[in-house]
């Protein structure tokens, strides 16, 4: 039986177990299962590839999108481009790194920002909170899409803004948040980016690509504040559905 499964450290929050099992179930698929690989440490991968031979293929979550990329045989130039990995296909022995996390931003959460009707000569410009594997896929799609950006970090280097410096800029117009951080991740509910909330209004979207809870405390007060506001779930469909076409391309 082929076996999928998905490395990153904790997983307890995790829903892509599920989201598989229910598909397996749900198109009749038997010959494939999908488990959780707890991996604190990536150095550790080679002995859980040679624990698991059944494997063909992984999804990659904190802390390991990134420095997963040295034990990978290849990189698919997407993936590349934006320097981090959230899916493996392994075949003859090789392990190839892809990045679906584009795609699912890409495809859902970036086109309900331009749901909201902006004025045109007012510009739309994006705030990522975080700095690791998936703030650079969020980065890559809204380059693709020449909307400014820029990384938000609570201990910012070059580049990167703090943020104490959000207030003026929330202030000056529309904008877009989106948070890459596991900050508000079951089972650390109460917690969150430092974002100042106070600044927030309806002119504003507020993504948070974290799903369990389905409201985290970000977006539970950018609601309060008028924001319009969305979380990580339908990301996580669709690049796991990405992944899945991945795996399965006998090409």
């Amino acid at each position: 039986m082929r076996l999928f499964g998905l490395i990153g450290y904790p997983l307890g929050h995790s829903f892509s177990q599920r989201f598989f099992t229910e598909k397996f179930a749900r198109e009749h698929i038997t010959d494939a299962r999908y488990e959780l690989f707890p991996l604190p440490n990536i150095r550790d991968l080679p002995l859980l590839l040679a624990a698991q031979p059944d494997l063909c293929g992984l999804n990659v979550t904190i802390p390991h999108k990134e420095s997963v990329m040295p034990w990978l045989d290849a990189l698919d130039e997407t993936a590349r481009q934006v320097g981090a990995v959230n899916c493996i296909r392994l075949q003859n022995g090789r392990l190839t790194g892809y990045n679906t996390d584009v795609y699912g931003f890409e495809k859902y959460l970036l086109p309900t920002a331009f749901m909201v009707a902006l004025p045109p000569d007012i510009p739309f410009r994006a705030f990522i909170l975080g700095t690791g594997g998936a703030a650079k896929a969020v980065a890559y799609v809204l380059r693709k899409r020449n909307i400014p950006y820029q990384f938000v970090s609570r201990q910012p280097t070059a580049g990167q803004i703090g943020y104490a410096e959000l207030p003026p800029l929330l202030s000056a117009g529309p904008a877009l948040l989106v948070n890459t951080t596991p900050l508000g991740t079951f089972p650390v509910v109460e917690a969150m980016p430092p974002v100042p909330v106070d600044y927030l209004g309806p002119e504003h979207l507020a993504f948070d690509l974290v799903y369990n809870p389905p409201e985290t405390l970000f977006l539970r007060q950018a609601r309060a504040c008028g924001s319009a506001v969305q979380n990580g779930l339908e990301m996580l469909h669709l690049q796991a559905e990405r992944a899945w076409k991945i795996w399965n391309d006998h090409e």
